[in-house]
């Protein structure tokens, strides 16, 4: 009889603690969109990836008039020559195709910088959320979790965007 009244006792106190745990999810796509900070960082990067195929787009003109001179006047200059601006043709091509992969570098860095500052904002506005309501956990909804209660977990998504002081 005693075993049974430990086990109770045991089982009811289990019962209230898993009661009164606080499970939370959050979308936080939906919240870096609404975020002015992500608008203003997808326009710089459209800015400096415009920049960036213009200057390509020069580098190319350029190698392609050089080519139609040389391609005009091939059979007549000498050999020396020739070499000489097949090589300077070659070193343009080489720098456009350095030029390319450095460009998507810098892009993918700068992005990577930006994207960084955000979502740095929006892991510390979930932390305090959690804290603040005491939370065990809260999940994020597009990471590829199978299934996520929505009646015994609260989206956190509007909290969040409060602390945050979107809309």
């Amino acid at each position: 009889m005693k075993k049974f009244i430990i086990c109770a006792i045991c089982a009811i106190c289990g019962f209230t603690t898993a009661q009164a745990q606080k499970f939370g999810h959050v979308n936080t796509q939906e919240i870096i969109q609404a975020m002015p900070e992500f608008a203003t960082a997808r326009t710089e990067i459209e800015k400096l990836t415009a920049q960036y195929e213009a200057d390509l787009k020069s580098m190319q003109e350029e190698l392609q008039k050089k080519g139609e001179a040389f391609d005009k006047e091939a059979a007549t200059l000498p050999d020396n020559i020739k070499q000489r601006r097949e090589q300077e043709l070659n070193t343009l091509y080489q720098n456009i195709q350095q030029t390319y992969q450095d460009n998507q570098q810098a892009l993918a860095k700068a992005q990577q910088e930006k994207m960084q500052a955000i979502t740095t904002k929006v892991l510390d506005a979930i932390k305090t959320v959690g804290q603040e309501g005491n939370y065990v956990y809260i999940m994020e909804m597009g990471a590829g979790i199978p299934y996520i209660s929505t009646t015994l977990s609260t989206d956190v998504t509007a909290q969040v965007k409060t602390k945050l002081g979107l809309k």
